[in-house]
């Protein structure tokens, strides 16, 4: 009875967790629900693989660090997903066992050394954005002759201007926009944050004649598919991908460049670093929850550092080379 007792309680804290802690409590959006939901459904898999039980089986003991960390290496071998994959995977099991450890007492110790397994490390490569011909060029590119093409260059247009996330401009309503007096849109963020961009006059102005065009409903989608849905995320880098393909008829060195919708993003923060907005409103401008998300912006302006070291003279100093006086440290000098 009491195994059977174990067994039905994890059941009920995996239930729990997600229907109490991650949704009545915490609130979190639809999109992080998800990204959990994912993970448990391959850490429950790879669990019945290897301990020959169903999910609904498994006792809370058996999801200890040895086999935890089984999964994550299964993750980076098996799956090839990356480290930053295989981090986000760790985030939500780290999560669900610090639910459990409030709600079985008598598991901490289990649950303590599955905490302890640290995120991994990994290299972050540098930051890629376009610069101001290169963005204006695939804004040019599209074919505004098409229904699609007219689309596309004013949802680019509104991307770059904003900053958003691929997920923000796609769940952008009609509703959102307003056009008279102080140009701007309302952007629905993570976690359910808002905030209200402004927009160019010339974004204004261009929004306003694709409105008059699709003759859309205040609740309808502001940039929509061809059958009138909700554009996906996959569709708007394809529609990306093919106007990049056209722009390199202008910019040959664009074909050689990775550009995605998030690529638009960083450059707008890059633009805004490079013509002198302050930090903390470029922060604002992304929705970004802490300033110091917004620094990666900073480390990657090379040409900002470049006229940093210039506004220093640098020092004369006489060169002196270190000679190890101990095999010990020479030993380490080697390495």
């Amino acid at each position: 009875m009491k195994a059977a007792s174990s067994q039905s309680r994890f059941a009920t804290l995996l239930q729990q967790f997600f229907l109490e802690r991650l949704i009545q409590q915490r609130n979190v959006s639809p999109q992080t629900v998800a990204a959990y939901r994912d993970s448990f459904r391959l850490l429950l898999q790879f669990a019945q693989n290897q301990l020959k039980k169903s999910p609904e089986r498994l006792l809370l003991d058996d999801l200890d660090a040895p086999l935890i960390l089984a999964f994550l290496n299964h993750l980076e071998s098996e799956r090839h997903n990356t480290i930053r994959s295989r981090n986000a995977r760790l985030a939500a099991i780290r999560s669900f066992l610090n639910f459990a450890a409030l709600q079985e007492p008598a598991a901490l110790p289990g649950i303590q050394r599955a905490l302890a397994i640290p995120m991994k490390r990994y290299d972050k490569p540098l930051l890629g954005f376009l610069t101001r011909p290169e963005m204006q060029a695939i804004l040019d590119a599209a074919d505004c002759n098409t229904w699609s093409g007219h689309r596309d260059r004013i949802m680019f247009t509104t991307l770059y201007n904003t900053g958003g996330r691929v997920s923000e401009i796609t769940g952008m309503h009609v509703a959102d926009v307003v056009l008279d007096g102080t140009a701007s849109v309302r952007i629905r963020g993570k976690g359910g944050k808002e905030r209200r961009v402004p927009l160019w006059r010339t974004t204004a102005n261009e929004i306003r004649k694709w409105v008059a065009r699709i003759d859309a409903k205040p609740d309808q989608p502001l940039f929509p598919s061809c059958s009138g849905a909700r554009m996906t995320r996959s569709a708007v880098t394809a529609r990306l991908q093919l106007t990049v393909q056209r722009a390199t008829r202008a910019l040959p060195q664009l074909a050689k460049r990775r550009i995605s919708p998030h690529t638009i993003r960083h450059s707008t923060a890059m633009h805004m670093l490079q013509a002198g907005v302050d930090i903390t409103l470029i922060a604002l401008w992304l929705g970004h929850e802490s300033p110091s998300t917004t620094h990666m912006y900073v480390e990657a302006d090379l040409a900002m550092r470049e006229r940093a070291l210039a506004a220093v003279q640098a020092p004369t100093t006489r060169q002196v080379r270190y000679q190890p006086t101990d095999r010990v440290l020479q030993f380490l000098q080697s390495l």
